[in-house]
């Protein structure tokens, strides 16, 4: 596909990264010569400078010819105009990032009026993943497919929990859990595992399950699955409206600590059930005063990710309070992960994959559809979900009988809304929703799962 994204900020580096890397003719149009530069230099794609929302800007950067335009600058009337404009000049498929709240309300007018393909929320995306993780703390990770049917979820395993030495086709016989283990990361390793593979405590382990049975087998090893009662969240960001709103009518008891007067006063008025605190949030004595040691959950949004690591390890010391981090830009992924706070989140990732499975899913074959994209196991695997449309060489074929790509995983059928967790004499039939995890990255159809 051709592509043209339209502000090299953040969420657009990295969605260049990631569909240059799957082979799409990318053009980045940005006013910045020197982002252009950086794009130039590190992905190798064509660049135009100038405004995207400019009718030549867009002609010299090919929307004639384009599949699709992705507006990501840091204005969101910018990127309405940009996709107006190329609806227009192009009749290409559009993308737009929409941060401001004001629209949120107005975001299926827009799109209708606008004749926009998909608009995203980066904050309210983020929002929305931090809720999860808060609804089930022992989780790293929570990813949903069938429409909340069936989750992906990882978790660190503890020696507590009695599980080292197993092999993953004893879990089953051991604790009677219908739950299947889709991915392992031990230290720099990432393992899509078979059977035989043996666990090991402080593995990283991702199993797929449905909701209840994912309950039943943490309980089975000893771990809480009850949502937190209450949260601290520092800093009163965009992300913070939306969380709190979202925490607010889970029945979750929310605190917020912000450092700009005007700020808590407008989230006084915002947040009326919510406690807000005018405070500095990296002040120790401050979140002790406050119940750190009580809270039973701690996020931290604040704009500097040093500040959101350096208290999550604070909290870390002084809690057992589940953890959540947001990092913007630090690419120091290892070392993140070897601090071992709880759970990272990554707005820029979030995003990028909203619209990696958008564009997956219109340049799939007939048969089937990418439903559902995440990036797993430290961004090195994938998770996808294929909607079966029509009769494929995989339908109706026992799946031991497939011949699958090595590295992968097929871990859950959706069979008219009966979660199956697939065994060898199982199928795949029309209409049905399939799981996949695998390192095999830039799967576009589920004819793409065969050697």
């Amino acid at each position: 596909m051709k592509i043209i994204i339209v502000g090299f900020g953040k969420v657009g580096s990295t969605l260049t990264e990631q569909l240059y890397s799957e082979g799409h003719d990318v053009v980045v149009v940005d006013l910045l010569e020197k982002k252009l530069e950086t794009a130039v230099s590190d992905y190798d794609v064509m660049t135009v400078q100038g405004n995207g929302a400019s009718y030549n800007v867009q002609l010299e950067a090919g929307v004639e010819e384009a599949d699709l335009l992705i507006a990501v600058t840091a204005s969101d009337e910018l990127n309405l105009l940009c996709c107006l404009i190329a609806r227009k000049a192009g009749q290409c498929h559009t993308i737009a990032r929409v941060r401001n709240s004001m629209y949120n309300k107005e975001i299926n007018f827009i799109k209708e009026q606008l004749g926009i393909s998909m608009i995203i929320n980066p904050e309210l995306a983020t929002a929305r993943e931090i809720a999860k993780l808060l609804r089930f703390p022992s989780a790293i990770q929570i990813d949903t497919f069938a429409r909340g049917r069936a989750e992906l979820l990882k978790f660190k395993l503890r020696p507590e929990f009695g599980l080292d030495g197993l092999r993953v086709m004893d879990i089953m016989e051991k604790l009677n859990c219908d739950v299947l283990v889709c991915g392992i990361e031990r230290k720099e390793e990432v393992t899509i595992p078979n059977g035989n593979f043996v666990l090991r405590d402080h593995d990283n382990v991702s199993i797929m399950a449905t909701p209840q049975n994912a309950s039943k087998f943490f309980s089975k090893i000893g771990v809480n699955t009850h949502r937190v009662k209450d949260t601290l969240i520092i800093g009163g960001g965009k992300i913070t409206f939306y969380l709190a709103h979202q925490l607010l009518d889970m029945g979750i008891r929310v605190k917020v600590i912000e450092n700009d007067k005007d700020r808590c006063l407008q989230l006084s008025n915002l947040l009326p059930k919510a406690n807000i605190l005018y405070g500095d949030g990296t002040d120790e004595t401050l979140l002790l005063s406050e119940g750190l040691h009580n809270t039973q959950s701690v996020v931290s949004l604040t704009n500097f990710d040093e500040e959101n690591l350096l208290i999550s390890l604070f909290a870390m010391k002084h809690s057992n309070a589940k953890i959540i981090a947001k990092v913007n830009r630090i690419t120091f992924n290892d070392i993140i992960n070897e601090l071992d706070i709880g759970s990272v989140v990554y707005p820029k990732y979030l995003t990028a994959n909203y619209i990696l499975k958008y564009v997956r899913a219109t340049q799939n074959a007939q048969g089937s559809n990418v439903e559902t994209l995440y990036k797993i196991l430290d961004k090195r695997a994938e998770a996808l979900e294929f909607c079966i449309r029509e009769n494929s060489p995989v339908v109706g074929v026992p799946l031991m009988e497939l011949n699958l790509k090595d590295n992968l995983l097929l871990c859950c059928i959706n069979h008219k809304g009966k979660i199956i967790i697939p065994r060898g004499q199982d199928s795949i039939q029309v209409g049905d929703t399939v799981m996949v995890v695998t390192t095999n990255t830039g799967l576009r159809d589920i004819r793409d799962i065969l050697k």
